[in-house]
């Protein structure tokens, strides 16, 4: 089993996750962020860190859509390890449904 980032953190991409990770298993698009799940080794400890309960384990029903998303980014996109500044406006974007349309294919730029 692994941990799935899911259609709620996009455009909020609030990396408080990162920093918990012992495994570093997060990388980084634009405006979205991926477990890689061959990296991934269940610990949990990211779900809760999440603000906008956007991480849920892969044998959760809300995760099944996006586990081969989170597999195919986090072979193309950079790890982080550590917590970046987020979206200016992320707070406004945190709850709102449906966004899974706006989800960048492009990498996190420094």
């Amino acid at each position: 089993m692994t941990y799935v980032v899911t259609e709620n953190c996009i455009r909020c991409k609030f990396m408080d996750c990162v920093e918990v990770c012992p495994v570093d298993c997060f990388y980084a698009g634009e405006n979205f962020l991926v477990i890689n799940p061959d990296e991934c080794i269940d610990c949990g400890v990211c779900e809760p860190e999440c603000p906008a309960e956007a991480i849920f384990p892969d044998s959760d029903d809300r995760a099944t859509a996006w586990a081969e998303i989170n597999a195919k980014y986090s072979a193309v996109w950079p790890n982080i390890t550590r917590k970046g500044t987020q979206p200016a406006d992320a707070e406004e974007w945190k709850d709102k449904p449906n966004k899974a349309e706006l989800l960048s294919p492009e990498p996190h730029k420094d």
